[in-house]
């Protein structure tokens, strides 16, 4: 059983790192396996196919990613101080890995869901599963700003909803670009949207 973790654990990792960085059509299960140090037995041992690797992957990194997400929007950090470290998450996600890779990675969930979206249901649903996940948090976001009154909104999960494509967008921009300036950028766009004029309340 501990074999089998540490196979699975090798291999989830090889390919949410080689999907993210180049894409799922150009990485073979020889290409993972090979990342892995696992051999092809024991990658249809452990799982069916690529695409239920790729499924599991993208599960993985959420839940890598989930905690610090949950530290960064919880109720006891003041909304405006979530905006400016969630913000600062991102942009140092992406120089990591601008600085490790030499190009932009973008969002990993919105790489790999527009490239199958048309052509593996089970990666599309994966992926907009992690985009609702991730719009959970930033409608609290919303909803707490303007509870202390700092915005203006009638509908919180619309104005959630937009600041989500966005992020979105200016991620899929910087990767087409291969540039830092608009993520760089991200918080001020996210304030204009929101209708803050200036960020008030930082981290420490």
């Amino acid at each position: 059983m501990k074999q089998e973790s540490e196979c699975k654990r090798k291999l989830l990792e090889a390919a949410m790192e080689m999907i993210w960085e180049s894409s799922y059509g150009s990485v073979s299960v020889e290409d993972i396996c090979a990342k892995a140090g696992v051999n092809k037995g024991s990658f249809y041992y452990a799982f069916k196919s690529k695409s239920d690797l790729a499924v599991a992957a993208v599960e993985r990194h959420w839940e890598n990613k989930q905690p610090k997400l949950d530290r960064i929007f919880s109720a006891q950090v003041p909304p405006l101080e979530r905006l400016d470290k969630y913000c600062q998450m991102i942009i140092d996600d992406q120089r990591q890995k601008y600085e490790s890779f030499g190009k932009m990675l973008g969002c990993p969930f919105c790489s790999v869901g527009s490239e199958l979206s048309t052509q593996d249901e089970k990666i599309r649903l994966i992926a907009d599963q992690m985009t609702k996940r991730r719009l959970r948090y930033i409608e609290s976001l919303v909803r707490d700003l303007a509870a202390e009154g700092h915005i203006e909104t009638r509908d919180t999960a619309e104005l959630a909803q937009e600041i989500g494509s966005y992020i979105t967008g200016v991620l899929m921009q910087a990767k087409l670009e291969n540039s830092m300036k608009h993520v760089e950028r991200l918080q001020h766009g996210i304030m204009r949207l929101l209708g803050i004029k200036e960020l008030t309340a930082t981290a420490a």
